[in-house]
């Protein structure tokens, strides 16, 4: 029974995640190491299920240790200059060969519909084709890349005609010219290029290591585009597929698209774990700040109603009808989070005097320990600042200890300006606090 209320917890949590992602697109690169696992079939299953849940779906896959193991055989050396592959004509041909191979496992691996299965009914149809239009990378630090080439084009015509189709885009890293020329492409390159051009939701890079941190090797839970390039300039100890990941994120983030995930292919379920829940489980990139503290709008009633209900039930706040929140909305103050309300309160102004009390407080009990109510209370600290208020009042019946350790002192109902002393409910009897602003 605790198995199955876990089940029912996880699956209503994870509603909002659900409806946010639906119709929206997400390009998601995976390496040729990826495919040669025996667990490649439930990154597959994965996919599938986003699919299912109404992504639009581009997959980027690589072919690099396809390739390495071709020219091995032949008693070749694979040749590379700065993490790039030099492509000469002989190595061309096992290019070709390897994304031929691989885009073809992919496809029957997609095309699986066992019954009992986690493909079962899936009935996913696959398009691949000419989305990409590359030149040639030329010569640099004297190195001729002979067929090795860069991204000039995307078709996002054609990719948006084969998403709206509900078919999955699958791209190998491929190019073409215009004169008929086939060039061996980046895979990161290629699904970077693909996200700015479709401006996709998400670019979702499956690392073959965790984004951590140099200091303590902790994992990276989230970062700014800015953070993530202040990491690449001093952390030259990170690991290259790790850095090319990285880069590939902040180039995508700078150019409008909204969020860019690292995630570790190598957790089971990671994929699912990092989109469909609060924290994620890998390194999360985006142009500006995950969590954010700013005014409240018509559109976070439902998040704020959600987030004080049951502190309502509790009796540590007083009920607010949605009529109430709409009338008072410019009051208030949210913590955002990748778009949901985890924190608010209000900030009630009295007109004529130089007063303003705090009212409903409150942070998702995920979240109690990160200090969120102590940003709260500076945000709403400086507001009172740069209006010129003297000092704030609360009201509380449960919490009157973390006022008072944050500098607020008791007083009476008789030392209440007149409009906040009108507006006690003594039913509730709370007690009073004040701090003055200097």
């Amino acid at each position: 029974m605790q198995q199955s209320s876990a089940f029912v917890n996880w699956f209503r949590n994870s509603s909002p995640y659900i409806h946010a992602h639906r119709n929206r697109t997400f390009v998601i690169f995976f390496s040729g190491v990826a495919v040669t696992e025996p667990e490649f079939d439930k990154l597959i299953h994965d996919f599938a299920l986003l699919k299912s849940l109404g992504v639009r779906l581009v997959l980027v896959h690589g072919i690099r240790p396809q390739v390495d193991e071709q020219l091995l055989q032949q008693g070749d050396t694979p040749k590379f200059h700065h993490h790039l592959r030099i492509t000469d004509s002989a190595t061309l041909q096992y290019v070709k060969q390897a994304a031929g191979l691989v885009r073809v496992e992919i496809e029957a691996l997609l095309s699986m519909g066992v019954s009992g299965s986690p493909m079962a009914g899936a009935k996913i149809r696959v398009a691949s084709g000419n989305f990409v239009t590359a030149k040639p990378l030329g010569v640099l630090d004297g190195i001729d890349y002979c067929h090795t080439g860069k991204v000039r084009r995307i078709d996002t015509e054609a990719i948006n005609r084969q998403l709206e189709q509900n078919n999955v885009v699958l791209i190998s890293p491929i190019g073409y010219s215009p004169s008929g020329e086939i060039f061996n492409l980046s895979a990161e390159e290629v699904a970077t290029e693909v996200a700015i051009a479709l401006q996709a939701e998400k670019l979702i890079l499956l690392t073959e290591q965790t984004c951590s941190s140099p200091i303590d090797n902790s994992p990276i839970p989230q970062l700014t585009s800015d953070q993530a390039a202040a990491l690449l300039q001093t952390s030259p100890a990170l690991p290259d597929a790790v850095a090319r990941s990285l880069y590939a994120a902040i180039q995508s983030c700078q150019q409008g698209v909204r969020r860019a995930h690292l995630i570790n292919r190598h957790l089971d379920g990671a994929l699912l774990l990092e989109l469909f829940t609060r924290d994620g489980i890998g390194t999360l990139i985006s142009s500006s700040e995950f969590e954010t503290i700013r005014t409240a709008t018509l559109d976070d009633i439902g998040g704020i109603m959600e987030l004080i209900k049951p502190l309502e039930q509790q009796g540590i706040l007083v009920k607010r009808s949605r009529e109430k929140l709409e009338m008072e909305i410019n009051d208030y103050v949210v913590i955002e989070r990748d778009g949901l309300i985890i924190g608010c309160t209000a900030f009630h102004v009295m007109q004529g005097y130089q007063y303003a009390e705090i009212a409903c407080l409150a942070v998702h009990p995920d979240y109690r320990n990160g200090a969120r109510g102590n940003r709260l209370l500076e945000y709403l600290t400086s507001n009172a600042q740069n209006q010129a208020i003297k000092r704030l009042y609360v009201r509380s019946t449960q919490t009157m200890h973390w006022f008072v350790e944050r500098g607020f002192n008791a007083c009476e109902i008789q030392d209440l300006p007149e409009p906040i002393q009108s507006a006690y409910n003594y039913q509730r009897n709370s007690k009073i606090f004040y701090k003055d602003i200097h």
